[in-house]
């Protein structure tokens, strides 16, 4: 059982037992609780009346954060052709086609997030087994499968993160760093939020959004009134 430091005991100390906050009054509390000396993220995490085990329920997707996500991500990109090229002046850190499948076999992981034109998936799937279970594999519904490199990549930039439920039907998404401000932090979680109500299965049923919580990466999970916040969202 992982032992809990002094220094979360104390940030612990801070939160009311089974009390709700509002969004921006969770945000406001993670911040001024958080002890970590880097710069921690800021994590959002709602639980969804879904079952993720049915395809027509699995909630999956992106968002482009407002405020961005303070964070340098390295791309990756499977092209061929002139849209190798597309990808390399767009901005793309690795770029190639056959030869980064075989880089990834022999073990090669040092990027974030992967983009692939439609006609690589082929090549691509050859290594679906070392890029899923790391939630690195190229989806149409997240947006990075596309011949539209240019915006993909942009997005990606700009602040663009990926999610899903994972099979408990958590979505666990990251909003920004806790040195951003209030505001930037508010409208990145509205950002999720939004995006997360309007992609409601129409095969899911009862309460959609049953939960949310907030949290910086060392910190306890701050209990957000989940009806409050859908209610802003929708």
């Amino acid at each position: 059982m992982p032992t809990i430091t002094k220094n979360r005991k104390k940030a612990e100390t801070r939160l009311t037992l089974n009390k709700k906050c509002s969004l921006e009054q969770a945000i406001a509390l993670a911040k001024e609780i958080k002890f970590a000396k880097f710069d921690e993220t800021v994590d959002l995490a709602i639980r969804l009346g879904v079952d993720p085990s049915k395809a027509d329920q699995m909630v999956r997707g992106s968002v482009v954060l407002p405020g961005g996500t303070g964070k340098k991500v390295r791309i990756v990109v499977f092209a061929k052709g002139e849209k190798e090229i597309e990808a390399k002046n767009a901005g793309a850190d690795f770029v190639g086609n056959d030869d980064l499948v075989q880089r990834i076999q022999g073990g090669w992981l040092e990027f974030d997030v992967a983009v692939a034109t439609p006609d690589m998936m082929g090549a691509v799937g050859k290594v679906g087994k070392v890029l899923g279970p790391r939630g690195l594999m190229p989806n149409p519904k997240s947006g990075t499968v596309t011949f539209d490199l240019n915006r993909a990549i942009a997005e990606i930039r700009s602040g663009r993160v990926e999610f899903r439920a994972d099979k408990a039907g958590v979505v666990h998404a990251p909003i920004g760093k806790s040195s951003f401000d209030k505001d930037a932090l508010l409208k990145n979680a509205m950002a999720v939020l939004e995006t997360i109500v309007r992609m409601k299965p129409s095969t899911a049923k009862g309460t959609y959004v049953k939960s949310i919580s907030l949290s910086t990466t060392m910190g306890p999970g701050i209990k957000v009134d989940e009806a409050v916040a859908v209610g802003l969202a929708g």
